[in-house]
C-alpha cells in the first residue's frame, strides 16, 4: 500500500473494487483476484483493494462494525490500541476536564478517532505520510474530521500551545522488529518522558514488559488485560494519576474491573489452601498480587512465585480459580500414575518457577483417559511441585 493506491481507494472504481473485495475477503486470494480483475478491476486496483478488505476483515476483534469503514495498514493494525482500550482512556481524559488534546505518533488513528467521538479536539501527528494520510481518511470516514485533524509531521517538532493534554504511543518497532530499548524509540524515550514538564496532563503508551525503573516518579503506571490478554501499559502524568499503580483487566464481556495500590507491598507466605488462584496478567505486571490476595484472603505458597491460595472459592475478575485435589513434588512417575488412576486423558497445564517445558511434559505423561484435569507446575517453599485440579466456573 502506498498513497496512490489510498487515493485510487477513493475513487468510485477504487470504493467499487473495495464493496466487490469485501464480499470475497476470508476465501483463497487467488481466486479473489482473479475475479476482481475478471469484473474489469485494474490489478494493481484489485490487490490493494483485497488487502483493505482482508485487513478489514481482520481488524473487526479491534474496532467492531467500524473497521468495515476504515482503512489499514498491517503493522498498523498490528499496533493499534484496541478499541474498548481506547475508549477507556478517552472517557477518563474527558473526565478529568481534557477538551483538546495532541496525539504524537496516532498512527492509523484509534486513540485520537476514540478521544474525539468522547467530544475531545484533536490534534494528531505521525512522522509516516502514509500512515498519517490513514489516519486522517478514518477521521473523515467515521464522520470526526471536524474533531480530528492530522498533519504529517516529526512529534518532537510540535508546538504544544494550546492543548490541554498530550498522548504519546511512541514506535517500538523498526523493520518489522520490536525495539526494546527505550532509547530507540521515536519519538525518543528522553523527548518522551520530558513531555509531562511541558504538558502536565500527559499520558504515555507504553510496552506492558516496560522496567518499573523507568517509570517517572509520581506518574501512575496501568496495566491493561483485555479478555487474559496482557496488551499494554500506561503512564499517566501530572494531575491525571490517581494511583501509584493500577491494574486493569477488561472482561470479555467488556466490563472494566481496576485494582490499585503500591506495587510495593509483599504478600503473606503460607500454607497450599483448598483453591489456587492464577492472577490475571496485568495483576501480575503491576505488582499487584498482595492487594489481589486480600481481596480473596489468600497467601502465596512460596514468596517469589505468582500463585495465590486459599480456603474458599471468592468470586473474583482478577484472577481464575482451581479447586485442588492433589499436592504433590513433582515426579513424572507419581504424575503418570495419578492421572492414569484418575482416567485423566486431557490436561491444561499452567506453570511459574519451573523449567519444565510443557509440550514435552504432555507427551511423556502417555494420558489415554477421557477425565479433564488442570496441571500447575510451581514451587512451594522452594521446592518443585505439581499442582492437580479442576478449574472453578465463574458463577
Amino acid at each position: 500500500m502506498d498513497l496512490d493506491q489510498l487515493a485510487a481507494l477513493h475513487t468510485p472504481a477504487g470504493r467499487t473494487a473495495l464493496a466487490a473485495a469485501t464480499g470475497l475477503a476470508g476465501g483463497d486470494p487467488l481466486t479473489a483476484a482473479a475475479a476482481l480483475r475478471a469484473g474489469g478491476t485494474p490489478p494493481e486496483l484489485a490487490a490493494a483493494a483485497l488487502t483493505q478488505a482482508e485487513l478489514r476483515r481482520r481488524a473487526t476483534g479491534k474496532f467492531g462494525p467500524a473497521a468495515a469503514r476504515m482503512f489499514f495498514t498491517r503493522a498498523g493494525l498490528e499496533q493499534a490500541t484496541r478499541q474498548v482500550v481506547a475508549q477507556r482512556r478517552a472517557a477518563r481524559l474527558h473526565a478529568a476536564g481534557v477538551r483538546a488534546l495532541a496525539d504524537l505518533g496516532c498512527g492509523i488513528g484509534a486513540d485520537a478517532l476514540a478521544a474525539a467521538r468522547a467530544g475531545i479536539r484533536v490534534r494528531a501527528v505521525d512522522a509516516d505520510p502514509l500512515t498519517a494520510a490513514m489516519a486522517a481518511a478514518n477521521a473523515a470516514a467515521l464522520g470526526l474530521g471536524e474533531l480530528l485533524t492530522v498533519d504529517c509531521a516529526d512529534a518532537t517538532t510540535v508546538d504544544l500551545t494550546g492543548v490541554d493534554a498530550v498522548f504519546c504511543d511512541p514506535a517500538r518497532r523498526s523493520g518489522g522488529r520490536r525495539i526494546f530499548d527505550p532509547a530507540a524509540y521515536s519519538p525518543p524515550w528522553d523527548f518522551v518522558v520530558g513531555l509531562a514538564g511541558r504538558v502536565g496532563r500527559t499520558v504515555v503508551k507504553v510496552a506492558p514488559g516496560i522496567d518499573h525503573a523507568l517509570v517517572p516518579a509520581g506518574a501512575e503506571a496501568e496495566w491493561v488485560s483485555v479478555d487474559g490478554d496482557l496488551v499494554e501499559a500506561a503512564l499517566w502524568c501530572g494531575d491525571l494519576a490517581q494511583a501509584t499503580h493500577r491494574a486493569t483487566v477488561i472482561d470479555r464481556g467488556g466490563a472494566v474491573h481496576q485494582l490499585t495500590g503500591s506495587g510495593t507491598v509483599a504478600a503473606p507466605v503460607g500454607a497450599v489452601g483448598r483453591f489456587l488462584y492464577d492472577p490475571d496478567p496485568a495483576v501480575v505486571r503491576s505488582h499487584l498480587v498482595a492487594e489481589f490476595a486480600a481481596t480473596v484472603d489468600g497467601n502465596l505458597a512460596d514468596p517469589d512465585i505468582a500463585y495465590v491460595y486459599a480456603d474458599a472459592a471468592t468470586p473474583t475478575p482478577y484472577a481464575r480459580c482451581i479447586e485442588i485435589t492433589d499436592v504433590l513434588p513433582f515426579s513424572l512417575k507419581r504424575l503418570r500414575t495419578l492421572l492414569r488412576e484418575r482416567r485423566v486423558g486431557r490436561v491444561e497445564i499452567l506453570k511459574r518457577g519451573s523449567a519444565l517445558d510443557p509440550e514435552r511434559l504432555r507427551r511423556d505423561l502417555r494420558l489415554a483417559g477421557s477425565e479433564p484435569a488442570s496441571l500447575v507446575l510451581t514451587r512451594v517453599a522452594g521446592a518443585p511441585t505439581v499442582v492437580v485440579g479442576t478449574p472453578v466456573t465463574a458463577g
